[in-house]
């Protein structure tokens, strides 16, 4: 009976401190993201960002085989471009750090304009 409750207590407890907050972006940016006059184009502002932010070693680089994958090209950044909006809104990503409200803004506006390859 006691090895019941001790797991149960340990149980209820990883529980309670595991859980995960997440934010949205109508909390984060309360009337929406402006974006008029921010023009973030890929090669300029994009892929740098991802580049030094997202593709490193360990995180989403060239093989890596997490949850995210790669973040090392184009195809790759557009065909995970809505999840990349969520986890930098709400700040999870990238894991260890955190984006500046302008780094975020760049990705977001990005991705909200369509993700072009400019």
């Amino acid at each position: 009976m006691k090895k019941l409750i001790t797991g149960l207590f340990f149980v209820s407890a990883f529980s309670l401190f595991s859980s995960c907050y997440y934010d949205t972006a109508e909390l984060l940016y309360p009337g929406g993201l402006n974006c008029s006059g921010v023009s973030p184009t890929y090669a300029a502002t994009v892929a740098p960002l991802i580049q030094s932010r997202c593709a490193t070693a360990g995180c989403h680089s060239a093989g890596v085989t997490n949850t995210g994958g790669p973040l090392t090209n184009y195809t790759e950044i557009k065909n995970k471009a809505a999840a990349i909006k969520t986890s930098v809104l709400n700040g999870s990503m990238p894991q260890g750090s955190t984006l500046t409200a302008e780094e975020k803004k760049t990705i977001s506006c990005w991705i909200d304009n369509g993700a072009l390859n400019n």
